[in-house]
């Protein structure tokens, strides 16, 4: 993690807490409470200032994670409440009003989500195209795509008939389909002769995929991944052996020792691992075609010896522009928020039944990291970020877990099916046991953290 990494990873994380504890306020105001502080982050209050009729005190505190709205409540023993404001007391509300104002919190981030999901979709977001790469080395030519059927540049157009257009919409409906069973049927367009196309449906099966392996590179496992650009060189090193050979920017490679190059991620497995073999390489360049022999040369990368030619390819792949009207970017942002939030969901389950290694907790380092990433990428990327993270605290507080927003919800359920409250003994044991749960938990988090950073 970069120190340029935290300013985009606290302002992500001031944005969540905010909205999250907003809802919480709007709500208890709407249902006639009255609101004592209202802080950003948690622990001595840094910063305050009094507002309103009621002279709530709206404060920045000293430790950023987290924050409150602290309410009229008659439990805190160090409150004075005063008789015109016995009606405004937390405890004194129904139930259905308690149960409204604590599960704002996490619903006001499904709906933060829902809107930047809304925001970049109207917007139109670049992303590679759904068009997949189905590598035919011989090692892979016994992946479970390719013997599924699967072939270079097929085109993905749907999944169980759920349309797609890019790889990132055909990876999400491929995972929830692994969560929940052992194929996926794949409708794909593919290229003939003369301009011509054929139509097929595939039947992926997902069956080699491990629980703990939906979260991470699947696509590679099952084969496939999304189409590289063809092999055309952008720019070539001077000095270098591409240079030497008579390569120029723009060259395309078409084969190499009579193996047909399919794209430009074919072309550099194959020079990297040459161990420095000359190569005939077949070049296109422009409506002329000649051979060239070519010798990499070796070089350390981070240790790792590698061969190269001294060159640098065409970067982009096919891109779509996802680019919706207004009702169908909310609509989209709605699913998405809902799909992503039951994904969330089941993989919270498979860590908490083994499934799925606690390893995958990640704490405040690991998530820094990738708020720096996605704003080194772009406003989208981050956007992105942000709303994803916005859901995983949505799905978080709603765990019940006593001393999150959850836990408070299971008592109130069973305050609903009792007719009464719980025994005040037992809600204090309840929150102290959530206390431990939560303190456990942060730890496996910072763990995890440091030794990825260590590793």
């Amino acid at each position: 993690m970069r120190l340029s990494d935290i300013f985009p990873f606290l302002l992500a994380l001031g944005v969540l807490v905010t909205i999250h504890e907003l809802g919480h306020y709007l709500v208890a105001r709407w249902c006639g409470v009255k609101i004592l502080r209202f802080s950003v982050g948690m622990g001595k209050v840094i910063y305050s200032k009094k507002l309103g009729k009621d002279q709530t005190e709206w404060a920045i505190s000293l430790l950023p994670l987290g924050g409150y709205v602290k309410m009229l409540d008659k439990r805190d023993e160090d409150l004075a409440i005063a008789p015109e404001d016995v009606k405004r007391e937390f405890t004194g509300q129904s139930v259905w009003k308690r149960i409204a104002i604590v599960a704002a919190g996490p619903i006001a981030n499904f709906i933060l989500a829902i809107f930047v999901f809304f925001g970049i979709f109207l917007y139109g977001v670049p992303e590679p195209s759904s068009k997949i790469r189905v590598p035919v080395t011989d090692a892979a030519a016994h992946s479970v795509a390719y013997n599924a059927g699967l072939r270079q540049d097929d085109l993905v157009i749907s999944v169980n008939g759920e349309p797609v257009s890019s790889f990132m919409q055909l990876r999400i409906l491929i995972a929830q389909i692994g969560l929940q069973g052992d194929v996926a049927r794949l409708t794909v367009k593919r290229a003939k002769p003369y301009g011509n196309t054929e139509q097929l449906d595939i039947d992926l099966p997902l069956g080699a995929i491990e629980e703990k392996e939906w979260n991470g590179d699947f696509t590679s496992k099952l084969g496939f991944s999304f189409a590289a650009p063809p092999a055309i060189f952008a720019k070539i090193v001077e000095g270098s052996p591409a240079a030497k050979a008579g390569l120029q920017a723009g060259d395309q490679i078409m084969a190499i020792d009579d193996v047909e190059i399919a794209d430009g991620r074919q072309l550099v497995e194959i020079i990297s691992t040459s161990v420095g073999k000359t190569m005939r390489f077949f070049v296109q360049r422009g409506s002329q075609g000649f051979e060239v022999d070519v010798t990499p040369k070796r070089e350390l990368d981070r240790g790792r010896e590698i061969w190269r030619i001294g060159t640098e390819l065409a970067a982009n792949p096919e891109l779509v522009v996802q680019e919706l009207g207004p009702l169908e970017a909310l609509a989209k942002g709605m699913t998405t928020t809902w799909d992503s939030s039951l994904f969330t969901l089941k993989m919270m389950g498979n860590i908490v039944i083994g499934q799925v290694s606690w390893k995958n907790i990640s704490g405040p380092i690991t998530i820094a990291d990738y708020a720096g990433q996605t704003s080194r990428k772009g406003l989208v990327a981050y956007l992105n970020f942000i709303a994803l993270i916005s859901i995983s605290l949505g799905v978080m507080n709603l765990l019940p877990i006593p001393v999150l927003d959850g836990g408070h919800l299971l008592y109130y359920a069973v305050e609903v099916l009792m007719g009464k409250p719980l025994p005040e003994y037992v809600a204090l044991l309840a929150q102290k046991v959530g206390v431990v749960l939560l303190m456990g938990l942060m730890a496996v988090a910072f763990f995890n953290d440091i030794v990825r950073q260590v590793s």
